[in-house]
């Protein structure tokens, strides 16, 4: 499976230029996560909000490799694909993901658990 449809790409594509165009300033956005990936056979899970619209390798997001440091930044989509582990899997999108809250307050959540915390908003 492709870890990003086309819409979902086009999505954080347009979020990336968004944020381009505010980066630095007080207009900056506090984008939803637009996908969840993860690794089935470990901890390891990414939200994601935006491409860099000038490389569109580098993804943001909060990022979660499952050792109790969860930290809000960028990862290169083409390692993600490309990432074979336990048992041959694969990284893989959560199809059912829904955001329920904006980035910032995952980032919190997961800052004060030591991993990505989806439960606590109602």
């Amino acid at each position: 499976m492709k870890i990003l449809t086309q819409e979902l790409r086009e999505q954080l594509i347009k979020n990336g230029r968004e944020q381009a165009s505010v980066k630095g300033t007080s207009a900056e956005r506090d984008f939803w996560p637009v996908v969840k990936l993860f690794h089935p056979a470990g901890a390891a899970t990414w939200l994601l909000t935006e491409i860099e619209p000038d490389d569109p390798d580098i993804a943001w997001g909060l990022c979660d490799l499952g050792m109790g440091f969860p930290e809000f930044g960028t990862v290169s989509l083409a390692e993600l694909e490309s990432f074979v582990g336990f048992a041959g899997l694969h990284i893989e999108r959560d199809k059912f993901f829904s955001a329920k809250a904006p980035i910032s307050r995952y980032v919190d959540a997961a800052q004060n658990a030591g991993y990505i915390v989806e439960k606590v908003f109602p």
